[in-house]
């Protein structure tokens, strides 16, 4: 019962670690339909779904349209999750913060596109029981942009769920210049993220042509191993794949969609790669702790270890390890040996008893019967009878005494196996 109640246990723990869907608790408020529905489009809903305790501050269909008609994708992602603060807040703690206003981190910090305070968010308790919200980094005595409305869902204290007015806008968020997928220089990327013969291989063999730059444009995560993975000792000699496996092997290192981190990090079933054909599986899995991830392969894993660029529809990632795909590198394992043949016994010396055959490893089984003695010995030709002058030259061992030490033992194992009953 010990056993069964550790895993209740655990299975608790599991629920409570990940008690929450915002896109599934969004899809019962019709009026927040079009925040729902950029949180899955930028992929931020996988983000949120992964961490722990965190407050969304929710935008009305309204205020969200009024957001999205003006910017793009990519804009419409760090807007948004300047909206998601990590840490958890109800109305009761709203009313109750210290000296009335405090800093709150968000989700656009953990980015690393956001200098100073960008990533963060003042909220103030204003007099006559209203709750405002506003830019961390806006100049000092700027008005905050947004107040709060009302309470939507609480999962106390893993997620909250609050209505503000209107977006939080931070600083230079709205007005950065958008960067297009499609005309990204993506040799240039990875190079800069250490990854230049990752660039190098997938530039010479046509991948980055054909490929890459057809799928940016609808989706497109690539997973490129370092300079130093590619010195590995255990990486295959690339140099002996035909050039159709070298392109399965680039078209492996990367997925046809949008999977920034916070999706990575969410991810149960198998990853289908660009590699992937009726002839192969080609797929990748994940495995999550805490904050890291690593992709599997079957034949080996790596670390995902850096964001390179994360622009929707396109996420690049730095991986620690070259990912070998089995359908290229496994090789099928050794038939089993057989079983060793016993070398012939040794003839016994002169003057001695005569040694019983060898009992096999198995016990014979009680029912067997052992066999009976021959009624005449089988004709011997002249090589025969030669042989068998020169061994009893050396000893003698007539048959009819090895068929009976051999009965002898036999019956012994047959004796020891009953009385073991």
């Amino acid at each position: 019962m010990g056993v069964i109640h550790l895993l209740l246990l655990t299975l608790s723990l599991t629920t409570l670690t990940n008690a929450h869907n915002i896109t599934d608790i969004l899809s019962h408020f019709p009026e927040y339909s079009l925040f729902n529905s950029y949180l899955t489009q930028t992929k931020l809903d996988g983000e949120i779904n992964s961490r722990e305790t965190l407050t969304v501050l929710v935008l009305t269909n309204a205020a969200m349209s009024a957001l999205a008609a003006k910017h793009p994708l990519s804009v419409i992602k760090n807007a948004l999750s300047l909206h998601v603060l990590l840490d958890y807040f109800d109305a009761k703690k709203l009313h109750q913060i210290s000296d009335g206003t405090t800093l709150s981190t968000t989700l656009y910090q953990t980015t690393g596109n956001a200098p100073g305070q960008i990533g963060s968010v003042n909220i103030t308790d204003l007099k006559g029981g209203k709750v405002g919200f506003g830019s961390a980094a806006a100049a000092p005595g700027s008005a905050l942009d947004a107040t709060y409305t009302k309470e939507v869902k609480q999962i106390p204290y893993n997620i909250s769920v609050l209505e503000i007015s209107q977006p939080i806008i931070a600083p230079g968020v709205l007005t950065a210049p958008a960067p297009s997928a499609s005309d990204m220089n993506l040799t240039a990327v990875l190079e800069k993220a250490g990854c230049k013969k990752f660039a190098s291989l997938i530039l010479s063999t046509g991948v980055l042509k054909v490929v890459y730059q057809t799928a940016a444009g609808k989706g497109l995560t690539v997973f490129a191993p370092s300079d130093e993975a590619f010195k590995a000792p255990d990486v295959p000699d690339l140099s002996k794949l035909t050039n159709a496996e070298l392109v399965s092997l680039l078209q492996y290192h990367a997925l046809a969609s949008y999977a920034p981190f916070g999706a990575l990090k969410t991810t149960k079933a198998p990853m289908s790669t660009l590699a992937t054909n009726s002839a192969g599986k080609y797929d990748l899995t994940v495995s999550t702790s805490g904050d890291q991830v690593t992709l599997k392969t079957g034949l080996d894993s790596s670390r995902v270890a850096t964001t390179a660029i994360d622009v929707p529809p396109l996420c690049i990632f730095t991986v620690d390890s070259v990912l070998l795909p089995p359908e290229l590198f496994s090789t099928s394992p050794a038939p089993a040996p057989g079983p060793a043949t016993s070398p012939s016994p040794s003839p016994a010396p002169a003057g001695s008893a005569p040694s019983p055959a060898p009992v096999s490893a198995k016990a014979p089984s009680p029912f067997l019967s052992p066999p009976a003695p021959p009624t005449e010995s089988p004709a011997e030709g002249p090589g025969e009878a030669e042989k068998s002058t020169s061994d009893n030259a050396g000893g003698s061992v007539d048959a009819p005494a090895l068929l009976k030490a051999v009965v002898t033992v036999s019956a012994s194992a047959i004796i020891s196996i009953f009385l073991s009953y």
